[in-house]
Protein backbone atom coordinates (compact mmCIF):
# COMPACT_ATOMS: atom_id res chain seq x y z
CA UNK A 1 0.00 0.00 0.00
CA UNK A 2 1.29 3.72 -1.16
CA UNK A 3 0.22 6.39 0.94
CA UNK A 4 1.44 9.66 0.35
CA UNK A 5 3.20 11.42 3.23
CA UNK A 6 3.82 14.58 1.77
CA UNK A 7 1.27 17.54 2.81
CA UNK A 8 1.24 20.68 0.84
CA UNK A 9 -0.77 24.09 0.96
CA UNK A 10 -2.89 22.66 -2.03
CA UNK A 11 -5.24 19.89 -1.70
CA UNK A 12 -7.54 20.02 -4.07
CA UNK A 13 -6.98 16.86 -5.97
CA UNK A 14 -6.38 16.70 -9.45
CA UNK A 15 -8.92 14.87 -12.05
CA UNK A 16 -6.90 12.90 -13.57
CA UNK A 17 -6.10 10.46 -10.26
CA UNK A 18 -7.95 7.05 -10.60
CA UNK A 19 -9.65 7.16 -7.12
CA UNK A 20 -10.98 3.74 -7.68
CA UNK A 21 -7.63 1.93 -8.24
CA UNK A 22 -6.30 3.97 -4.87
CA UNK A 23 -9.26 2.35 -3.25
CA UNK A 24 -8.49 -0.99 -4.51
CA UNK A 25 -4.80 -0.67 -3.43
CA UNK A 26 -5.64 0.44 0.13
CA UNK A 27 -8.60 -2.26 0.72
CA UNK A 28 -6.13 -4.56 -0.32
CA UNK A 29 -3.75 -3.50 2.34
CA UNK A 30 -5.79 -3.04 4.95
CA UNK A 31 -7.27 -6.45 4.55
CA UNK A 32 -3.76 -8.02 4.99
CA UNK A 33 -2.14 -8.62 8.43
CA UNK A 34 -4.46 -8.12 11.32
CA UNK A 35 -4.47 -4.73 11.97
CA UNK A 36 -6.81 -5.52 15.50
CA UNK A 37 -3.79 -7.06 16.51
CA UNK A 38 -1.95 -2.98 16.75
CA UNK A 39 -6.06 -1.37 16.95
CA UNK A 40 -6.59 -2.83 20.12
CA UNK A 41 -3.97 -1.24 21.84
CA UNK A 42 -5.45 2.03 20.42
CA UNK A 43 -8.30 1.74 22.67
CA UNK A 44 -7.56 4.54 25.11
CA UNK A 45 -8.57 7.35 21.96
CA UNK A 46 -11.82 6.08 21.59
CA UNK A 47 -12.78 6.46 25.08
CA UNK A 48 -11.06 9.90 24.87
CA UNK A 49 -12.92 11.07 22.00
CA UNK A 50 -16.14 9.77 23.95
CA UNK A 51 -15.69 12.43 26.28
CA UNK A 52 -14.34 14.98 23.97
CA UNK A 53 -17.70 14.25 22.35
CA UNK A 54 -19.83 14.52 25.88
CA UNK A 55 -21.88 12.02 24.49
CA UNK A 56 -25.18 11.10 26.54
CA UNK A 57 -27.11 7.44 26.68
CA UNK A 58 -29.42 7.03 24.69
CA UNK A 59 -27.66 8.57 21.75
CA UNK A 60 -27.37 7.36 18.26
CA UNK A 61 -23.60 6.75 17.04
CA UNK A 62 -22.40 5.71 13.99
CA UNK A 63 -18.62 4.54 14.23
CA UNK A 64 -16.95 4.97 10.22
CA UNK A 65 -13.75 2.96 9.40
CA UNK A 66 -14.44 1.97 12.60
CA UNK A 67 -12.04 -1.42 12.24
CA UNK A 68 -12.12 -3.42 15.54
CA UNK A 69 -14.40 -1.41 17.16
CA UNK A 70 -12.43 1.06 19.83
CA UNK A 71 -14.57 4.04 19.09
CA UNK A 72 -17.90 1.70 18.67
CA UNK A 73 -17.24 -0.09 22.25
CA UNK A 74 -16.47 2.73 24.34
CA UNK A 75 -19.52 4.62 22.98
CA UNK A 76 -21.55 1.18 23.51
CA UNK A 77 -20.04 0.95 27.70
CA UNK A 78 -22.06 4.77 27.86
CA UNK A 79 -25.30 2.76 26.77
CA UNK A 80 -25.97 4.12 23.30
CA UNK A 81 -27.12 2.99 20.22
CA UNK A 82 -24.29 2.00 17.99
CA UNK A 83 -23.79 1.20 14.93
CA UNK A 84 -20.03 -0.03 13.41
CA UNK A 85 -19.02 0.12 9.84
CA UNK A 86 -15.91 -1.01 7.89
CA UNK A 87 -15.59 -1.90 4.80
CA UNK A 88 -12.95 -4.61 5.88
CA UNK A 89 -14.98 -7.84 7.00
CA UNK A 90 -12.43 -9.59 9.06
CA UNK A 91 -11.99 -6.17 11.37
CA UNK A 92 -15.93 -6.43 11.71
CA UNK A 93 -15.55 -10.00 12.96
CA UNK A 94 -12.87 -9.10 15.62
CA UNK A 95 -15.07 -5.95 16.88
CA UNK A 96 -17.86 -8.80 16.96
CA UNK A 97 -15.81 -10.65 19.03
CA UNK A 98 -14.85 -7.65 21.56
CA UNK A 99 -18.24 -6.89 21.56
CA UNK A 100 -19.40 -10.45 22.57
CA UNK A 101 -16.76 -10.83 25.01
CA UNK A 102 -18.18 -7.96 27.31
CA UNK A 103 -21.77 -8.09 25.97
CA UNK A 104 -22.01 -5.12 24.77
CA UNK A 105 -24.92 -4.44 22.40
CA UNK A 106 -23.19 -3.22 18.91
CA UNK A 107 -24.84 -3.44 15.14
CA UNK A 108 -22.52 -4.06 12.49
CA UNK A 109 -22.66 -3.46 8.99
CA UNK A 110 -19.92 -3.70 5.73
CA UNK A 111 -19.92 -0.29 4.28
CA UNK A 112 -17.36 1.74 2.13
CA UNK A 113 -16.97 5.48 4.50
CA UNK A 114 -17.59 6.95 0.60
CA UNK A 115 -21.09 5.34 -0.21
CA UNK A 116 -22.64 4.38 3.90
CA UNK A 117 -25.80 3.02 3.44
CA UNK A 118 -28.06 5.29 6.03
CA UNK A 119 -30.18 8.08 5.08
CA UNK A 120 -29.63 11.46 5.80
CA UNK A 121 -29.37 12.60 9.43
CA UNK A 122 -29.41 9.13 11.04
CA UNK A 123 -27.12 9.38 13.84
CA UNK A 124 -26.64 12.02 16.79
CA UNK A 125 -23.10 11.30 16.77
CA UNK A 126 -20.77 10.35 13.76
CA UNK A 127 -17.14 8.99 14.83
CA UNK A 128 -13.95 7.70 13.21
CA UNK A 129 -10.47 7.21 14.65
CA UNK A 130 -7.74 6.73 12.37
CA UNK A 131 -9.90 5.64 10.09
CA UNK A 132 -12.18 7.86 7.67
CA UNK A 133 -8.59 9.93 7.09
CA UNK A 134 -7.27 6.67 4.49
CA UNK A 135 -10.51 7.98 2.39
CA UNK A 136 -9.09 8.47 -1.14
CA UNK A 137 -11.73 10.72 -2.18
CA UNK A 138 -11.10 13.13 1.09
CA UNK A 139 -14.22 15.52 0.15
CA UNK A 140 -16.39 12.65 -0.31
CA UNK A 141 -15.92 11.18 2.71
CA UNK A 142 -16.54 14.62 4.84
CA UNK A 143 -19.71 14.99 3.30
CA UNK A 144 -21.05 11.66 3.92
CA UNK A 145 -20.03 12.01 7.29
CA UNK A 146 -22.44 15.32 7.75
CA UNK A 147 -24.51 13.59 5.13
CA UNK A 148 -25.58 10.84 8.01
CA UNK A 149 -25.79 13.24 11.23
CA UNK A 150 -28.13 14.88 12.65
CA UNK A 151 -28.31 18.36 12.55
CA UNK A 152 -26.85 20.05 15.72
CA UNK A 153 -25.36 16.38 16.14
CA UNK A 154 -21.75 15.87 16.51
CA UNK A 155 -18.87 14.27 14.07
CA UNK A 156 -16.33 13.18 16.29
CA UNK A 157 -12.54 12.19 14.54
CA UNK A 158 -8.80 11.17 15.84
CA UNK A 159 -6.87 11.68 12.83
CA UNK A 160 -2.52 11.31 12.85
CA UNK A 161 -0.54 14.57 11.80
CA UNK A 162 1.83 14.74 9.75
CA UNK A 163 4.11 16.25 12.08
CA UNK A 164 3.20 13.39 14.55
CA UNK A 165 5.16 9.38 14.55
CA UNK A 166 2.48 7.75 12.13
CA UNK A 167 2.50 10.95 9.90
CA UNK A 168 6.00 10.44 9.43
CA UNK A 169 6.03 6.69 9.16
CA UNK A 170 3.53 6.74 5.60
CA UNK A 171 6.37 9.84 4.65
CA UNK A 172 9.02 7.15 4.95
CA UNK A 173 6.95 3.97 3.80
CA UNK A 174 6.42 7.17 0.94
CA UNK A 175 10.16 7.12 0.14
CA UNK A 176 10.33 3.74 -0.50
CA UNK A 177 6.93 2.89 -2.03
CA UNK A 178 5.58 6.16 -3.86
CA UNK A 179 2.35 6.95 -3.62
CA UNK A 180 0.27 8.13 -7.05
CA UNK A 181 1.77 11.32 -7.41
CA UNK A 182 -1.65 13.05 -7.47
CA UNK A 183 -2.78 11.39 -4.15
CA UNK A 184 -3.73 13.22 -1.32
CA UNK A 185 -1.92 12.31 2.15
CA UNK A 186 -4.40 11.13 4.82
CA UNK A 187 -2.43 13.39 7.39
CA UNK A 188 -4.49 16.15 5.46
CA UNK A 189 -7.05 15.22 8.08
CA UNK A 190 -4.44 16.35 10.72
CA UNK A 191 -4.36 19.66 10.08
CA UNK A 192 -6.77 22.72 10.99
CA UNK A 193 -6.76 23.89 7.37
CA UNK A 194 -7.81 20.62 5.61
CA UNK A 195 -10.44 20.12 8.20
CA UNK A 196 -11.51 23.98 7.57
CA UNK A 197 -12.14 23.32 4.16
CA UNK A 198 -13.78 20.28 4.19
CA UNK A 199 -16.14 21.47 7.15
CA UNK A 200 -16.66 24.91 7.47
CA UNK A 201 -19.19 25.42 5.78
CA UNK A 202 -21.64 22.78 7.09
CA UNK A 203 -20.77 23.40 10.73
CA UNK A 204 -21.61 25.92 13.87
CA UNK A 205 -18.11 24.79 15.37
CA UNK A 206 -15.45 23.01 14.67
CA UNK A 207 -13.13 22.37 17.99
CA UNK A 208 -9.84 20.42 17.77
CA UNK A 209 -6.74 19.35 19.72
CA UNK A 210 -3.40 18.32 19.61
CA UNK A 211 -3.64 14.99 21.45
CA UNK A 212 -0.44 12.34 21.59
CA UNK A 213 -1.45 8.13 21.80
CA UNK A 214 2.38 6.59 23.22
CA UNK A 215 2.68 3.12 21.61
CA UNK A 216 4.55 0.85 23.88
CA UNK A 217 6.52 -2.19 22.99
CA UNK A 218 9.28 -4.22 24.40
CA UNK A 219 12.01 -2.68 21.87
CA UNK A 220 11.75 -1.57 18.45
CA UNK A 221 12.15 -4.36 17.09
CA UNK A 222 9.21 -5.71 18.89
CA UNK A 223 7.79 -2.84 17.72
CA UNK A 224 8.83 -3.77 14.12
CA UNK A 225 7.98 -7.48 14.09
CA UNK A 226 4.46 -6.54 15.18
CA UNK A 227 3.83 -4.10 12.37
CA UNK A 228 5.23 -5.89 9.71
CA UNK A 229 3.17 -8.87 10.57
CA UNK A 230 -0.32 -7.20 11.29
CA UNK A 231 -0.23 -3.83 9.98
CA UNK A 232 -1.11 -3.98 6.45
CA UNK A 233 0.54 -0.67 5.07
CA UNK A 234 3.95 -1.79 6.13
CA UNK A 235 3.21 -5.43 5.44
CA UNK A 236 2.91 -4.53 2.08
CA UNK A 237 5.43 -2.25 1.65
CA UNK A 238 8.01 -4.80 2.58
CA UNK A 239 6.45 -7.08 -0.12
CA UNK A 240 6.75 -5.04 -2.45
CA UNK A 241 10.04 -4.24 -2.40
CA UNK A 242 13.09 -6.63 -3.19
CA UNK A 243 15.40 -7.88 -0.34
CA UNK A 244 18.03 -4.82 -0.50
CA UNK A 245 14.90 -1.97 -0.82
CA UNK A 246 13.63 -4.19 2.63
CA UNK A 247 16.90 -3.49 4.31
CA UNK A 248 16.95 0.04 3.58
CA UNK A 249 13.27 0.55 4.55
CA UNK A 250 13.80 -1.38 7.79
CA UNK A 251 16.56 0.95 8.32
CA UNK A 252 14.88 4.05 7.89
CA UNK A 253 11.79 2.66 10.28
CA UNK A 254 14.84 2.25 13.32
CA UNK A 255 16.11 5.59 12.33
CA UNK A 256 12.56 7.35 12.54
CA UNK A 257 11.75 4.97 15.96
CA UNK A 258 15.17 6.29 17.37
CA UNK A 259 14.15 9.84 16.88
CA UNK A 260 10.58 9.17 18.39
CA UNK A 261 11.38 7.13 21.03
CA UNK A 262 11.87 8.80 25.06
CA UNK A 263 12.10 5.48 26.63
CA UNK A 264 15.58 5.67 27.72
CA UNK A 265 16.00 1.90 28.17
CA UNK A 266 15.71 -1.15 25.48
CA UNK A 267 12.09 -0.36 25.61
CA UNK A 268 10.10 1.28 22.88
CA UNK A 269 7.85 4.32 24.27
CA UNK A 270 6.69 6.29 21.17
CA UNK A 271 4.20 9.58 21.59
CA UNK A 272 2.64 9.77 18.31
CA UNK A 273 0.44 12.98 17.53
CA UNK A 274 -3.05 13.33 16.64
CA UNK A 275 -5.71 15.64 16.11
CA UNK A 276 -8.51 15.18 18.27
CA UNK A 277 -11.76 16.73 16.28
CA UNK A 278 -15.08 17.91 17.27
CA UNK A 279 -17.75 19.20 14.36
CA UNK A 280 -20.97 20.41 15.74
CA UNK A 281 -22.91 20.08 12.33
CA UNK A 282 -25.62 23.15 11.01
Amino acid sequence: MAISGAVTSQSAAPALIDLTAVKARQQDAWSSGDYAVVGTTLQIVGEDLCEALDIRAGQTVLDVAAGNGNVALAAARRWCDVTATDYVPALLDRARERAAAERLDIKFREADAEMLPFTDCSFDVVVSTFGVMFTPDQDRAAAELVRVCKRGGKIGLANWTPEGFIGQLFKTIGTHVPPPPEARSPALWGTRGRLAEMFDPCAASIKSAQRNFVFRYRSPEHWLHVFKAYYGPILKAFAALPPAGQSALEHDLKALIGRFNRSGDGTLVVPSEYLEVVVTVL
